[in-house]
This record gives structure tokens, sequence and C-alpha cells, in this order.
């Protein structure tokens, strides 16, 4: 009877900590750094942005201003902080297209 107890309770707990995991593989991966704007665009086609109200821009009679894009960034932090060389215009959005 106590094995029987014991194969249940050690059951049960194996079950109990493979409930407790809260984050998947994929988010607990470490943010990748890519070599160039080709490789970022072709996992993430509308680039990477430090935050939501990060905002393309481009240069237009010498002045900053919203540029039209066909593609939403995507918005990490720690993923834009590793590839920020590829945001060339430094406006929060690296690679955008």
């Amino acid at each position: 009877m106590n094995k029987l107890i014991g194969a249940v309770a050690g059951t049960a707990l194996a079950i109990g900590t493979i409930g407790m995991t809260t984050t998947s593989p994929a988010e607990a991966a470490a943010p990748v750094k890519y070599k160039n704007c080709q490789a970022l665009n072709a996992k993430y086609p509308g680039g990477v942005a430090k935050s939501a109200k990060a905002t393309n821009t481009k240069t237009a009679k010498g002045k900053l201003v919203a540029a039209e894009s066909n593609y939403q960034p995507k918005v990490n932090k720690s993923l834009y902080a590793k590839n920020k060389g590829l945001d060339r215009d430094k406006d929060g959005v690296a690679c955008e297209r």
C-alpha cells in the first residue's frame, strides 16, 4: 500500500513540476544579433522596434518626417537593443521597410 501511495505522490509531484513552467523555450531564448538587415528582414519583414511608440521616419527636404511602411515592425526591446547598430536613421526601428 505504501508503494502505491509513494508512486502516486511521485507522479503528482512530476506533473506539478511540469505545470510550473511559465515561459516557452522561444521566449526564454536570448535575442539574436543579425549580421545585416537582409538577415533580420527574413525573420521580421517590418524590422524591429524598441517600443510601440517608435515610428519609422525619413528625411525630406532637410526635415525628419513620418515615413510610409508596408510592414509592421516587431516590437521587442531586447531584440532591438541587440540589433541597434542596424538602425541607421536612429528612429527606434531597425531595418524598417
